[in-house]
C-alpha cells in the first residue's frame, strides 16, 4: 500500500515537472525570454559604450593638458579629396 502511494506520488510529481517543462517551451514563452535577453544585452552594450566614451574623453583631457594642446591653436588646413 505504501509502495503504491509512493509510486503514485512520484508519477504525479513527474507529470507536473514534465508539464512545466513543456509550457516553458511554448513559442510565446520562448519569444518573451528571447526579448528579455536581447534587452539585457542591449542595455549592457549601452553601458559599455558610455563607459568607453567617458574613459576616452578623460584620457583625451589628460593628454591635452600634459602636452599643452589646449592653449595651442591649430593653423593646419587639410585638403581632402571627395573621391570623385
Amino acid at each position: 500500500m505504501i509502495r503504491r502511494l509512493f509510486y503514485m506520488s512520484l508519477g504525479a510529481l513527474a507529470a507536473v515537472w514534465v508539464m512545466r517543462k513543456l509550457q516553458s517551451l511554448h513559442p510565446n514563452h520562448l519569444a518573451r525570454r528571447a526579448a528579455r535577453g536581447a534587452a539585457g544585452v542591449l542595455e549592457q552594450a549601452r553601458d559599455f559604450a558610455g563607459e568607453a566614451l567617458e574613459g576616452a574623453a578623460r584620457r583625451e583631457i589628460e593628454l591635452r593638458s600634459r602636452f599643452g594642446l589646449d592653449s595651442v591653436e591649430s593653423h593646419h588646413t587639410y585638403h581632402v579629396k571627395d573621391g570623385r
